[in-house]
């Protein structure tokens, strides 16, 4: 930007303040960084309306599918240090994974969503996704829906313990401890990025209120014939789920629970340096940024197109969106990166964090 981005800033504020006062939001939180410089970190309103309290700029929201891109880049960051590779086959370090033919399915299929499992049963309940081992052994049991790489499928639920296990079956860890270790802390934002939230930083947490976001589950469910597939009633990504302490507690790394201003500084470091981190190279960004598959995609019947580990929007950035209104997008050729949340969860509501990506987005791009 030719300026120091007070306008920019402003705007922002008075956008998100305005959405508050309106009663549309009860708190927002907006960040944004330029070639590794801060220059969008605004929050408003409550973190939680019953009690009163402030929602501030280090306080975790529980985010959902935004946190698909908490767990992608840990892959990126585990594959630029040489420890996973994206032709790896899951068998390979997960032999129980080849069941009923998946033996070549890859991390890169799992990445792009086209691994084939996107199913869980019908029957599962929260309290089984906080058993790490007994829903990794459900997708390894999972008879696959068509070959690896055959179609798309939004593996909403299953992407996280498809691709959290073969990261601890490589390293040794959890998808939570190198989130922690290798991003978290070297970007200093320790206590503002979880799949996992520890019970010290539980009492942190925004409280969630639902705005129109199970009713479009509900809607969903009677209009997609595969929604019930990939999100079965007692698991729908909401703020039901989302308010619950044991699953909140749990690995499950398909959702995620952040600050705007953190993952805004992740998709920085992914893209640039910020103050002397960098988690990938210029050449592992290129592979991570560009559309690696593009068709209609099984469970919304949309056209859809996926880099590796992020959907690939046609302005040029590669994010995950949340479902109830969270963002986090990185715009390589612009040096920036945007990312909102909100603990109103809302629906068919014009999409004001998306309309916040596109105020910064377009400012940026106009002041080249």
């Amino acid at each position: 930007m030719t300026d120091d981005g007070d306008a920019l800033r402003a705007e922002v504020h008075r956008t998100i303040h305005a959405l508050v006062d309106s009663g549309r939001e009860a708190g927002v939180q907006v960040a944004a960084y330029r070639h590794g410089r801060l220059i969008v970190d605004e929050t408003a309103g409550t973190a939680d309306t019953a009690t009163g309290r402030p929602l501030t700029a280090d306080t975790p929201i529980f985010s959902v599918s935004t946190g698909k891109g908490l767990t992608s880049s840990v892959v990126h960051v585990l594959a630029e240090a040489g420890r996973l590779d994206y032709d790896l086959r899951v068998a390979d370090v997960w032999p129980e994974f080849a069941r009923h033919g998946k033996h070549t399915v890859t991390l890169r299929h799992a990445l792009t969503h086209t691994a084939g499992v996107p199913d869980l049963p019908a029957d599962v309940t929260p309290a089984d996704f906080t058993d790490w081992d007994r829903m990794c052994a459900l997708v390894a049991d999972a008879v696959p829906r068509w070959a690896p790489g055959e179609r798309i499928a939004y593996h909403a639920w299953t992407y996280g313990w498809l691709v959290g296990e073969v990261v601890r079956r490589a390293t040794g860890r959890t998808v939570s401890t190198v989130l922690a270790e290798d991003i978290a802390a070297p970007l200093g934002v320790t206590g503002e990025l979880f799949l996992g939230v520890p019970d010290a930083d539980l009492p942190r947490l925004a409280t969630l209120e639902d705005n129109g976001l199970a009713d479009l589950m509900t809607f969903a469910s009677a209009h997609l014939p595969h929604f019930d597939a990939v999100a079965p009633p007692a698991v729908r990504p909401d703020a039901t789920i989302g308010s619950r302490p044991d699953v909140l507690r749990a690995d499950v790394p398909a959702v995620g629970t952040l600050t705007a201003r953190a993952a805004a500084r992740l998709y920085a470091a992914l893209i640039g340096d910020v103050d002397g981190v960098r988690l990938i190279s210029a050449d592992r960004l290129r592979q991570v940024g560009a559309v690696a598959v593009r068709g209609v995609e099984w469970v919304f019947g949309q056209e859809t197109a996926f880099g590796l580990g992020y959907a690939v929007d046609d302005d040029g950035s590669f994010g995950t969106s949340g479902s109830g209104g969270s963002l986090a997008y990185a715009y390589p050729e612009l040096g920036l990166s945007v990312a909102a949340t909100r603990n109103r969860l809302g629906a068919n509501d014009g999409d004001p964090m998306e309309g916040l990506r596109t105020l910064i987005r377009d400012t940026v791009r106009a002041a080249r």
